[in-house]
């Protein structure tokens, strides 16, 4: 048996990791590796940082988590930063590395990096963040569903999720000289003070996540009332929240999924439970119109080839990302998406709408903003809830949103928008704090 490299990526874990499962089973040691990709910490074609301090805090809170996990099995994380095609072929060379392992990505920039590896590498991928594999639903890659209903008709039909990989008992390791992992302020972020008006406090990590689910399903029974609860502004209760886990990895969407089922069978099955599984296959359609459309949902036409001219107004889209258009449900959505990290889902839809139906902007700014700003970012959820706003995704209608009606409907009393507008801070200095950050070195 021979040596190989671990490269986690979004799967910042050990339970259910099929890839580091067949890594330990399949070689003698392994070296489990994370390279913090530099790109990820420079400046986008809009001018906004591709992560924001409130991602890049969560991702090294995961790794720190990650690190004393692999400890617990007699290993330890190799960190790096750098570009991950060029980091991994010398840490190969360096250790005596025969073969990467790592999970299965699916937007371009991710698979481009996949196919450079493989020139250079024996390179084993494995889908680690999906409900159920490509090899598992009854349909071929080019014809997944543009629908959604149609997809998660047939997903339920003909699809079972499977259940989840227990870790590895023990992870032998290749030798090398671990370091403690830095914090944010190395690559040049200030960390902003922490918000009291925020939701949660998102801490990054397995531990974190399995808290989080624990506290949601058994502890509060609030998954019961999901369904009812799930389009609210304020609390921590109000949603599940676990889509900040989700997105590095901390958990799997079948640990969740698995753990609501058995919620439905030890407590109660409801419209709640089943919503919750919903919501989950609504991640899973993201990533499987990615994989079917690749670089378009990134396209300004989106995956219609949609013939749109979007305005291009810098001053329109700064009032935007401060909260400061006039629109006090809009401003106020925004204003916490920028002191958190974190914004609602029915947020979301509204200050999407506004910026594209009302100011005319390009969608991709909006995007690329979200990229920047949310601790919870999803690449393929992003793109794909973006282009869906926006009239050039998997929903023809130009679903426009009515901000103040949805204001009365989903904020009544005005207790969200008096939280997030009534303070004396400026948001336009604390955007140019935000906006300053470099990667240092």
């Amino acid at each position: 048996m021979s040596t190989a490299l671990f490269w986690f990526r979004n799967d910042l874990r050990l339970t259910d990791n099929p890839g580091l499962r067949a890594a330990v089973e399949e070689n003698k040691a392994v070296l489990p590796v994370f390279v913090l990709d530099e790109r990820l910490l420079q400046r986008d074609r809009w001018g906004f940082l591709r992560m924001g301090v409130y991602r890049l805090r969560f991702l090294l809170e995961s790794l720190q988590d990650l690190k004393e996990d692999l400890q617990d099995k007699g290993s330890d994380l190799c960190f790096a930063v750098g570009i991950p095609e060029e980091v991994l072929p010398k840490l190969a060379q360096e250790h005596g590395c025969r073969a990467l392992y790592a999970s299965k990505e699916y937007a371009h920039e991710e698979l481009q990096i996949e196919e450079r590896l493989s020139k250079d590498l024996d390179t084993h991928f494995y889908h680690s963040g999906l409900l159920v594999n490509p090899d598992e639903v009854n349909f071929a890659i080019d014809k997944v569903p543009e629908v959604f209903t149609q997809f998660r008709k047939r997903v339920e039909k003909y699809s079972e999720v499977p259940g989840t990989l227990d870790p590895p008992e023990q992870i032998p390791t290749v030798a090398f000289t671990a370091s403690e992992l830095p914090g944010p302020e190395a690559f040049g972020y200030e960390l902003p003070p922490q918000e009291q008006r925020a939701v949660l406090p998102f801490r990054g990590g397995a531990l974190q996540a399995y808290n989080r689910l624990d506290h949601y399903l058994w502890d509060t029974g609030a998954l019961a009332s999901y369904k009812e609860t799930r389009n609210g502004l304020i609390g921590a209760d109000y949603s599940s929240k676990f889509s900040a886990w989700l997105a590095n990895g901390s958990i799997s969407p079948r640990a969740i999924y698995q753990e609501v089922e058995a919620y439905e069978a030890e407590r109660e099955k409801n419209k709640s439970t089943y919503w919750m599984k919903f919501e989950l296959l609504w991640r899973e359609y993201f990533k499987y119109i990615t994989m079917k459309h690749g670089r378009k949902i990134f396209f300004k036409g989106g995956i219609q080839d949609k013939a749109v001219r979007w305005k291009d107004n810098p001053k329109a889209m700064r009032k935007w990302m401060t909260g400061t258009t006039g629109d006090d449900f809009v401003d106020a959505n925004m204003r916490e998406l920028l002191y958190t990290g974190y914004m609602s889902n029915r947020g979301r839809q509204n200050v999407a709408s506004y910026l594209v139906h009302q100011l005319k902007q390009d969608w991709r700014k909006g995007a690329a903003w979200f990229e920047s700003c949310l601790v919870d970012y999803d690449v393929s959820s992003n793109w794909g809830n973006w282009m869906y706003a926006s009239g050039v995704g998997n929903d023809p209608r130009d679903r426009v949103f009515n901000t103040k009606k949805q204001a009365k409907d989903y904020d009544r009393d005005g207790d969200y928008r008096r939280l997030w507008l009534q303070e004396e801070r400026s948001p336009e200095a604390f955007l140019e704090q935000y906006m300053q950050a470099e990667l240092a070195g």
